[in-house]
């Protein structure tokens, strides 16, 4: 019976060998392409924080009756 399994192996070993290296390079893109999509959605929450920051900050220089007024204009424009 071993001798049948190790005759299987010797025949098939670069079949299961290119299936191995498949399995690994479909891995590492997976990988990469996660990394990359993650990168970019930091990069977009970045962003949008920095801009978030800029409103707060321009809203904090006014009165609030300021402020009211001008988000008034905005809604309904």
């Amino acid at each position: 019976m071993s001798t049948l399994a190790l005759s299987l192996l010797w025949q098939f070993w670069p079949y299961l060998l290119a299936a191995g290296a498949a399995i690994a390079g479909l891995w590492t893109a997976y990988a990469k392409g996660k990394a990359s999509q993650k990168a970019k959605q930091e990069a977009a929450d970045t962003a949008a924080r920095a801009d978030a920051q800029k409103i707060d900050d321009a809203v904090a220089g006014r009165a609030p009756a300021d402020n009211r007024e001008r988000l008034g204009k905005w809604s309904k424009s």
